[in-house]
């Protein structure tokens, strides 16, 4: 009971921005004076609030209001996507203190963990933090993933990742809890950190990065399903009549809304005269490329997006009829650079299918991130179970 009241106040305040005072946070938590009155007085003396000066209000003696101390606590988020790497380092707050990017070369599980270890060490000693303060590494990959045992299985766009125990390896060459979560989910606790999220009811986050997953944030929680691989909608048909899927079926989410289908359309609508030079970073080039010339109006590039958009629009309208979320976000790594066009083009097709159209109107925006939206999830699902209260800290062990 204890830890789910701390962690019920340390919420309470780290939501508030400015602070909180001990009256405030009776009123803010439902608990009595005295339980916060001892409780505060222990996150006082651990350094995880301070106090942030008196306000009168009203008779009686001035209030004492109570911060949350951002640097008490760090953590570290990885995104471990197919291209990049990308890692930040998060105060107490979910402010970001520090990032950096690797370009990924080597397929070589092995080595890219290596490679992850070496930047995680890097980025805590740029930042001058102290490693004792450092909660733990959360590592956003693609799945699917084996939850229980920290493992990465077979993801179709992470070639050489058979069964790969990430958690446990990292931690050990870390010296640090680590966390393994999808990207997806990741990205949504992301997204509900950020402070609307909590409040503003359920939503469906639709991640476009190298592949496109969803997740779904429902009463303050990311639904991670049973498996803990909630999201998998690459095979999901929005167009019966495009390009054949590896699965059998033509028109998967996998084929034509990633952004190498989207650069494959590009090329077969003859956008680019050239042939791209070989290498890794080909698909990530063009498709900025392509976005790049839609925002300076080429009516080829405009036409290449807004089908794009049209059939992320069905997707996105078959998962909303069945979820009945409340709005819809979008993000991922490559979200900013499709964000003006799908903004424009995917509300009134989505609109136009639901099945709630004549109740209310879907909400579409973009997420509060940012691009990092990955791996600034991923230090947050840490984060989140350091402060987040849970209804199963509640219960009692036999």
């Amino acid at each position: 009971m204890g830890d789910f009241n701390q962690s019920v106040i340390l919420e309470a305040i780290r939501r508030s921005g400015e602070g909180l005072s001990r009256i405030e946070l009776v009123d803010a938590t439902g608990l009595s004076a005295q339980t916060i009155t001892n409780i505060t007085r222990r996150l006082l003396d651990e350094g995880f609030i301070a106090e942030a000066g008196r306000t009168i209000s009203g008779p009686g003696k001035p209030r004492v209001t109570l911060r949350l101390v951002a640097e008490s606590r760090f953590s570290v988020g990885v995104h471990l996507d197919p291209a990049v790497i990308t890692f930040v380092l998060l105060d107490m707050s979910g402010a970001v203190v520090r990032r950096t990017v690797e370009r990924v070369h080597d397929r070589d599980p092995r080595r890219i963990v290596d490679l992850m270890a070496e930047t995680i060490d890097a980025l805590i000693d740029g930042a001058g933090v102290d490693r004792g303060l450092v909660a733990g590494v959360g590592v956003a990959a693609p799945g699917p993933l084996d939850a229980q045992r920290g493992t990465v299985l077979d993801p179709p766009k992470l070639q050489g990742w058979h069964r790969v125990p990430l958690r446990s390896v990292l931690a050990e060459a870390t010296g640090f809890e680590v966390t393994l979560e999808k990207d997806t989910t990741a990205a949504a606790v992301g997204e509900l950190w950020t402070g609307a999220g909590a409040t503003r009811g359920s939503f469906l986050f639709v991640y476009l990065g190298t592949g496109l997953g969803v997740a779904v944030v429902r009463d303050g929680d990311a639904i991670t399903g049973s498996s803990h691989n909630f999201g998998e909608i690459g095979h999901i048909i929005v167009d019966p009549d495009g390009p054949p899927c590896a699965c059998g079926s033509r028109g998967c989410v996998e084929v034509v809304c990633t952004p190498q289908a989207i650069v494959e359309r590009a090329e077969a609508a003859g956008i680019w005269t050239e042939d791209p030079v070989p290498g890794d970073g080909v698909v990530e080039e063009r498709f900025t490329q392509l976005c790049e010339r839609a925002a300076a109006g080429e009516p080829p590039a405009v036409d290449v997006l807004r089908g794009s958009a049209g059939h992320l629009a069905i997707l996105i309208a078959a998962l909303t009829n069945v979820l009945d979320v409340d709005r819809v976000v979008l993000g991922g790594p490559f979200w900013s650079r499709l964000a003006d066009v799908y903004l424009r083009e995917i509300p009134e097709p989505l609109n136009r299918r639901s099945a709630t159209r004549e109740l209310r109107m879907l909400t579409v925006e973009g997420t509060v991130v940012g691009d990092d939206v990955g791996a600034v999830g991923a230090a947050c699902v840490v984060l989140d179970a350091v402060l987040t209260p849970r209804a199963s800290d509640l219960y009692l062990e036999d």
